[in-house]
């Protein structure tokens, strides 16, 4: 391969932090919309419901520390998934003030239902890349996940400054102004 046909690092780079990572955003966003409205659930409640999945048990003050909801609509997420049967309290193992929250067996079927009945395998999505390449894909997504969480929780917290008013970050608070 000669190296006028090499694409330069630096542009594929750019493409896939940009304009390619701001499309999948969209569309995954769009789909996680039409997975909630095919289990009759908003997306906020679906949303939780996955951390729930991923992350549980965990108890409602985490879940809206996580997600930057407050905590009156973190108690209307965790009252519809319960009235649904999608999610269960439980004692606090430490502390009896507390519950904690975790997705139902009838959640984990009903969700991978969804998933099950899609039309497209995934098998596909990742025919033809060797085991370098996945290991490649499997950091990427890795980390741009990880980015995500951390810039959603700056993003949150520089929000609202103590007084309501809108914050702004100083350099030293933001990683990205320090570059």
């Amino acid at each position: 391969m000669g190296t006028e046909e090499r694409p330069d690092r630096a542009a594929l780079a750019a493409e896939i932090t940009g304009p390619l990572s701001r499309r999948y955003s969209t569309a995954t966003v769009l789909y996680h919309h039409a997975l909630a409205e095919r289990l009759g659930l908003g997306p906020t409640d679906l949303k939780c419901l996955d951390l729930l999945h991923e992350r549980a048990p965990m108890t409602a003050s985490e879940l809206a520390a996580i997600t930057g909801l407050t905590t009156g609509a973190t108690t209307g997420v965790v009252a519809r998934l319960e009235r649904s049967g999608l999610l269960a309290r439980e004692p606090h193992p430490h502390d009896r003030r507390k519950q904690v929250l975790r997705p139902t067996a009838k959640a984990v079927r009903e969700v991978q239902a969804v998933f099950d009945s899609l039309p497209v395998a995934t098998d596909a999505l990742v025919e033809g890349f060797d085991a370098h390449q996945l290991t490649a894909i499997s950091e990427f997504l890795t980390r741009v996940t990880d980015f995500a969480y951390q810039r959603g929780a700056l993003l949150r917290a520089q929000a609202l400054s103590p007084g309501g008013h809108r914050a702004t970050a100083s350099p030293e608070q933001d990683p990205e102004q320090q570059r």
